[in-house]
């Protein structure tokens, strides 16, 4: 085979692979509904604990099988640190953080966001089967951020 044939199939390959991994980006995108949280509003980080509705975090039904779950990240806690639902409720999370950056994820869903001083992040999620997730903070927050968890428990 002469060099010119080895570059041309080199290139057909590389473009093939190429191809098949935008695909498998767009599949996971669409077909899974993976997206990235927005941001969905900013906040003064000095004034969250009293702009609703971070004064007064938890869960809330807004009707029946949705609810809205305000969360603070503060240094090394989440408020509320659990929360409770049905099965097969949608729960919309709003939250951000007091202090410095944080991460909620929530294990074994897609939920997986970053709370930043001053800006508000909404996610949603249908918790479809019974289970208790662990939520934890992926973000180094500081010296005790390895106590930084809670747990979502759907009944």
């Amino acid at each position: 085979m002469n060099a010119e044939r080895m570059e041309k199939a080199f290139l057909i390959l590389s473009g093939g692979l190429l191809g098949a991994f935008l695909l498998a980006l767009l599949f996971a995108t669409v077909g899974h509904n993976i997206q990235l949280p927005g941001k969905a509003g900013t906040i003064i980080p000095s004034e969250v604990r009293q702009t609703p509705p971070f004064d007064n975090p938890g869960l809330r039904e807004i009707e029946p099988g949705r609810y809205e779950a305000v969360i603070l990240g503060i240094a090394w806690i989440f408020q509320p640190d659990e929360i409770r639902i049905p099965a097969g409720s949608e729960v919309t999370f709003i939250m951000t953080s007091t202090d410095v950056i944080h991460g909620f994820n929530i294990e074994g869903t897609i939920v997986n966001a970053m709370l930043i001083p001053g800006q508000i992040t909404r996610v949603t999620h249908t918790f479809r089967t019974p289970g208790e997730h662990l939520i934890i903070c992926h973000e180094y927050c500081g010296i005790q951020h390895h106590t930084m968890y809670g747990k979502v428990i759907v009944e």
